[in-house]
């Protein structure tokens, strides 16, 4: 597992085995989000597992990351972070997929999406956010986010 700390409460990186997960929890993860759509999470075998979402999106410029998914991982990331625990994103190399989720997360955190790509590529040297189909995706989450939290309430 290949990995990267964002902020103390965000990590982004590559898909975890089932043995890395007593890394993770090391780390204080206490929600694995995985991007990946050709494979599902490793599973954990302790008592009691750590939390996974599974948010199966193709690293495609012809069909972009669902903003419904970045809004269920952000979401999910919120409530793990206010319960004071961390948040791992993935996706097969930490690169494209795990970084809009882990730049969404940022956003939903209150920073812009500028400050957010910029971050993840200062603390990811793998990370990608620039090729135009995700930073597309990160923008627009980002310009949807507060009247999305709004509508929520």
């Amino acid at each position: 597992m290949n990995y990267s700390p964002i902020i103390d409460e965000l990590f982004i990186g590559t898909t975890p085995l089932t043995q890395d997960y007593d890394v993770l929890r090391d780390l204080n993860v206490g929600l694995v989000i995985n991007m990946r759509i050709e494979r599902r999470p490793y599973p954990d075998h302790h008592n009691p597992p750590m939390r996974t979402l599974w948010l199966p999106s193709i690293d495609s410029p012809i069909l972009p990351i669902p903003l419904r998914k970045l809004r269920k991982g952000s979401l999910a990331a919120l409530e793990t972070i206010e319960s004071g625990r961390a948040v791992y994103s993935h996706c097969a190399s930490g690169k494209h997929r795990g970084v809009a989720m882990g730049a969404a997360i940022l956003i939903a955190l209150g920073y812009d999406p500028e400050t957010a790509m910029e971050l993840i590529k200062d603390r990811r040297h793998a990370a990608d956010p620039d090729a135009w189909y995700i930073k597309r995706q990160i923008v627009r989450f980002a310009n949807t986010w507060d009247k999305y939290k709004a509508s929520e309430k």
